[in-house]
Parts: C-alpha cells; structure tokens; sequence
C-alpha cells in the first residue's frame, strides 16, 4: 500500500500463481511439487543488505511449499552466507530483491550467490564479470530450481546505501528456472526506470558484464533478450517491459 506494507495474503496468492504460469500446472500444490519433493531438502536464499528481500516473501514461500505437502523441517528459510549452509541441501531457491549495485552494476540473481565463494572480493575484479563462476562451484551447480525475484520495491540505483529516491513500488515478482533470463528481465526493468527518471539513457556502472558472461562463458542460461520468452500476467499499471 501507500506505506509500503505488504499484504500478505494477496502477495500469497501472487506467489502461487507465479509458480502455475513457471511450470504450466493445473494448481499451486502441483506447481510447487513439480520443482521440489518433500524428501527435498530446501534452502531460500535471500538478498541480506542494499535492497532486502521482503521478509514476507520469504515467509510467504515457506507458507506455499507446506501447503503444497513439503514438512517445514525440510525448509531452512535462510541459506544466504557461507556454502556450508547449502552443502546438506539438495534444492535452492534464491530469493534475491530487484536492486543495481555499485560494484557489479545490476545486484540480483548472479550476486546473490557470492558469499559461497568463499572470496567475495576477488569476484568484484573485471566488474564482476565472473559471478557466474560461482553457479558452478560443486555444492551449488545444479541446485537452484527456482529463482524468485523480489520485485515489490526495486531499487534502480547503486548504493553503495540504499537511496530513498532510487527505490520505488512496482508490486511484482519477477520468476523463472532460468537464472540468467531472469537477471536480463530484472535488468531491462532497472534500465527502462532509469531512463524513465531521467529522461535519457542512464547507464549503469560498472556495466553489468556478468550477465552476457554467465551466458557464453558458463553456460547457466540466456540473456539474449530476443530468445527470452517473457509471460506478463497481473497486475500491470506502470509496467516497464
């Protein structure tokens, strides 16, 4: 609303039905179930700092795969930090906030996995060109079957402190099993508000390479807008893509 807070119950069914248009099932319970098990052991993976994600999308989650039949004991509802938080956990969903950042221009689905680096600094270096190396390391490759963006309040400038005039509602949730279509969708949204506010083209800096380079360098995805195939369903007042 007007004071940013979140309805729970309407965000519920958004994330729902997110879900039913990513898988094309029939029912949320059957959505949910195509992507994990309840033998599954499920690590949320949220954006801690700049732009955070929303604690009711992460709690709204949980709520959705206990619903859906996955024991809540199975859920560890926070994996973000050291890979030894996702080394026991056989299926991820990053859960990161809509946000650029100032040391690798667009701060969302590829960032959000540096802490399991083990050397985040070192990933900052060529402007960031390989984060998606991190997708790769052998207790992440393969895991994440879901990236669900926080997309309810974006921040489309850097930082490196979240400034309030850079922040704004756009009440969404960006998804998909894709991660680098998904930062490409995120990124086209941050680029299109810019130039909104601006009147003209504002580039971000450093220039988001790790998104093309997640694509042709490792392999995780495409980020050729033109081979994206975007679904827009909702609400969509002041849509951007």
């Amino acid at each position: 609303n007007a004071e940013r807070q979140v309805d729970t119950a309407i965000l519920k069914t958004m994330l729902d039905d997110t879900v039913i248009q990513v898988t094309g099932k029939a029912s949320a319970k059957e959505a949910w179930l195509s992507l994990f098990t309840p033998e599954d052991k499920i690590g949320l993976v949220p954006t801690p700092h700049l732009n955070k994600t929303h604690q009711e999308v992460i709690d709204g989650i949980v709520q959705c795969l206990e619903e859906a039949g996955i024991p809540k004991a199975q859920i560890n509802p926070n994996c973000q930090g050291s890979v030894d938080k996702i080394e026991d956990r056989t299926a991820l969903i990053a859960v990161p906030a809509l946000k650029a950042h100032w040391l690798t221009g667009v701060g969302t689905v590829l960032k959000n996995y540096i802490m399991y680096s083990g050397k985040p600094r070192d990933y900052h270096n060529e402007n960031s060109a390989k984060l998606g190396e991190i997708w790769n390391l052998p207790a992440v490759q393969g895991k994440t079957k879901l990236i669900l963006v926080d997309a309810l309040t974006p921040l489309c400038d850097k930082g490196p402190q979240p400034d309030p005039r850079y922040v704004w509602p756009y009440h969404g949730v960006i998804a998909g099993t894709d991660p680098v279509a998904v930062e490409a969708v995120g990124l086209k949204i941050i680029e299109s508000k810019r130039e909104a506010m601006q009147g003209e083209p504002w580039p971000l800096t450093p220039p988001p390479l790790c998104v093309e380079t997640a694509e042709k360098t490792y392999k995780l995805g495409c980020s050729d807008w033109s081979q994206i195939e975007l679904a827009k369903f909702g609400w969509e007042q002041d849509i951007l893509v």
